[in-house]
């Protein structure tokens, strides 16, 4: 559903006109392609799972336990990746992991990605970033995603296992914006933390920072498994919509590039795996196929043909549909080694027969 820019997107788009003209080419037809039917996915790449803390949140132990035999991309693989995304007109990466400030590797990483033809987002748990900022704003890196828990240095700290992260990550920020590379917080929400007092407060100390703060909605995977009363329900989307009226505040649903595509799996965004498996989403672990194996737009045609990635649902099905969660996340994935190859979660009823550009 196509709709007009946001003030905040027009200024966006006339910094990218200016600094990244093919970036801006490829993003001013992202309307059009939507309404194709092709994907304009924001392709997150989990390159390395090495990471320098143990939060209580991650999930990525679950690929890391199904490792054995499996060769990790590397930046020539990454390379033919953006060479066939650009092709397709996709226009954005985000570099993840584990923790991208420790990968050995990144320069090489960002030069195949290609700074020239993608805007580029970063990671990051905030510990290296003081003394990794200038470096990685000099290689090419766009945009910082800061992870924060809570304002409260302790509890930060224990979530995250490691002493001082709170403190490191407050560095970090402070360095980014004395260099002026462009960052925004990112913080888990369930729906107990969505109504507190502690959440708001949270949001209001980054908005003074003059930071965005991008909310992760809760899903019951890795340490959340299971727990079902952490998810949001539509009451609960409609309050967060409200304080997006209040403050700077955002979540994966809320409407960009002059669409409202509702859940973006695969349509706006794709994960790819250290091993190459190309998931919906960061927290649904299941493979629409490998890119050392198949195609890239051969991979997303595919999951285009998934109805829950191809029709429009204004749902996040992993943070809100508790029912859907239990048939294909719990009965399908739950205590499989991951990610579990897309044929083996859905059957031939859940091909879609009204694609949303048919609509």
């Amino acid at each position: 559903m196509a709709r007009e820019l946001s003030e905040k997107e027009i200024r966006g788009r006339e910094y990218l006109k200016k600094t990244k003209p093919r970036v801006y080419e490829k993003v001013s037809q992202f309307v059009e392609k939507y309404n194709r039917g092709e994907s304009i996915a924001i392709i997150q790449l989990q390159y390395r799972y090495m990471c320098n803390m143990l939060c209580e949140h991650c999930s990525i132990e679950a690929y890391q336990k199904n490792a054995a035999g499996k060769r990790s991309i590397t930046p020539d693989d990454v390379r033919r990746l953006a060479d066939q995304a650009d092709e397709m007109g996709l226009a954005r990466f985000v570099i993840s992991g584990g923790e991208p400030t420790t990968f050995p590797d990144l320069d090489e990483l960002v030069e195949a990605i290609g700074p020239d033809r993608f805007f580029i987002n970063s990671d990051s748990n905030g510990y290296l970033l003081a003394e990794k900022a200038e470096h990685m704003k000099k290689i090419g890196i766009d945009r910082i995603q800061l992870s924060i828990d809570s304002l409260n240095p302790e509890e930060h700290d224990e979530f995250r296992r490691k002493p001082g992260a709170w403190q490191h990550a407050m560095d970090g920020i402070k360095e980014c914006q004395r260099i002026g590379l462009p960052l925004y917080i990112q913080t888990v929400v369930t729906k107990q933390r969505l109504h507190s007092e502690e959440f708001q407060e949270f949001v209001k100390f980054y908005n003074d920072m003059g930071l965005t703060v991008f909310i992760t909605f809760a899903k019951p995977i890795g340490a959340y498994e299971g727990h079902f009363e952490s998810m949001i329900d539509q009451k609960d989307l409609e309050f967060e919509r409200e304080l997006e009226k209040k403050y700077k505040l955002c979540t994966h649903l809320t409407p960009g590039y002059g669409l409202d595509m509702g859940c973006i799996g695969v349509k706006g965004f794709v994960s790819v795996t250290q091993y190459g498996d190309v998931q919906p989403c960061p927290y649904f672990h299941c493979s629409i196929g490998n890119i050392l194996e198949t195609p890239f737009k051969e991979i997303i045609q595919r999951g285009m043909e998934i109805k829950y990635f191809g029709e429009h649902y204004d749902e996040c099905f992993l943070a809100q549909d508790i029912p859907w969660v239990k048939k294909y996340v719990a009965g399908k994935i739950y205590g499989k080694p991951v990610p579990v190859p897309s044929d083996e979660v859905f059957g031939d009823e859940d091909i879609t027969t009204k694609p949303y550009w048919k609509g």
